[in-house]
């Protein structure tokens, strides 16, 4: 999600809720004017330059990042509850396709941006424990004559549960944040986890620095998408993945006429029994139809440097898995 540029407030789980301030990196600026004869440009398209769309609204680019803020902390508190309402839970295996998807190796960095609730990041430690649970079961088969108290010494130390894998989840909106923090108390993530208030069009990142970068359901709120790639590429190593779930274009008649019923005369409604809030929901749906169509991101992603750039539908085609490398 995008929203105006601030300072970045950095948040560790990993090591309690001490919090650290830092100054964020300001990538070079970027001319987008289109210049006539003798570089001047006429007012109408300065006018045409400086808007975008909220949802079906016409704003300037000022207002979306301030709109899309007030949406997400209006909605962050019935967020989870409503997303298994809107997809009939289905969101859940969209998730943890990405997760098999991605295949995290030991010791993977990961950033998982626009994922202040958590949903990625719980993901990926439960896959990478997971795989340290079976490794060290195999070992242990290897070596019978071990005790019992250095069985439970190998399961009991959390840290070396991950195998170094660590992921950073990034997010501009702070209630996002908070909720995804109570989440992980409550479910008892420590280790390999922290939280950072973050611009996905100016990461507060150094250049490559992560293994992937994951956004799920969150790079149609961003005022300049190909600014945000561009990002995501400066701060993924070279090897490193790009992978985003997103909403996408139906194409199947049927399925496209339901889904527009569903979404448009549904979802609101739910909005507002569930959370009392009719508007927010509505941008939700307008965003998806203005998101652009499978084809046009695959370019988008190729035009920031990726290579290797497909999608996957799922779902009909409702979502999509768009991956891509940085080589």
């Amino acid at each position: 999600m995008a929203a105006p540029r601030s300072w970045v407030l950095w948040s560790f789980c990993c090591r309690g809720s001490s919090r650290v301030l830092l100054g964020c990196r300001l990538p070079g600026l970027r001319s987008s004017w289109p210049r006539g004869p003798l570089g001047a440009r006429p007012l109408s398209q300065e006018k045409r330059a400086t808007e975008t769309h909220f949802g079906f609204e016409t704003v300037s680019e000022e207002e979306k990042g301030g709109k899309v803020y007030q949406v997400f902390e209006s909605v962050a508190k019935k967020y989870d509850v409503m997303n298994d309402m809107m997809s009939l839970g289905i969101h859940r295996i969209w998730k943890d396709l990405l997760l098999w998807k991605m295949r995290p190796f030991p010791g993977t960095q990961l950033l998982d941006v626009a994922g202040g609730t958590g949903d990625i990041a719980f993901r990926f430690l439960n896959y990478v424990q997971a795989q340290h649970q079976r490794k060290e079961k195999r070992q242990l088969r290897a070596q019978q004559n071990l005790s019992w108290e250095e069985i439970a010494k190998k399961y009991q130390n959390e840290e070396d549960s991950l195998d170094g894998s660590h992921v950073m989840v990034c997010d501009i909106n702070k209630e996002m944040l908070k909720i995804g923090k109570q989440k992980a108390r409550a479910r008892g993530y420590k280790a390999g986890l922290a939280w950072v208030v973050g611009d996905a069009e100016e990461l507060p990142f150094d250049d490559d620095k992560f293994d992937v970068y994951t956004i799920a359901f969150g790079i149609r709120n961003v005022t300049h998408i190909d600014q945000a790639l561009q990002e995501a590429h400066r701060v993924l190593k070279p090897g490193g993945r790009f992978l985003c779930l997103e909403f996408s274009q139906v194409n199947n008649p049927l399925v496209s006429r339901l889904y527009d019923v569903y979404s448009f005369q549904v979802i609101p409604v739910l909005g507002e029994v569930i959370a009392g809030d009719w508007k927010s929901y509505q941008y939700l749906v307008e965003s998806i139809r203005q998101f652009p169509s499978q084809e046009e991101f695959k370019e988008m992603i190729e035009d920031a440097g990726f290579q290797k750039v497909t999608y996957e539908n799922l779902t009909s085609g409702i979502v999509a898995i768009h991956s891509g490398f940085k080589l």
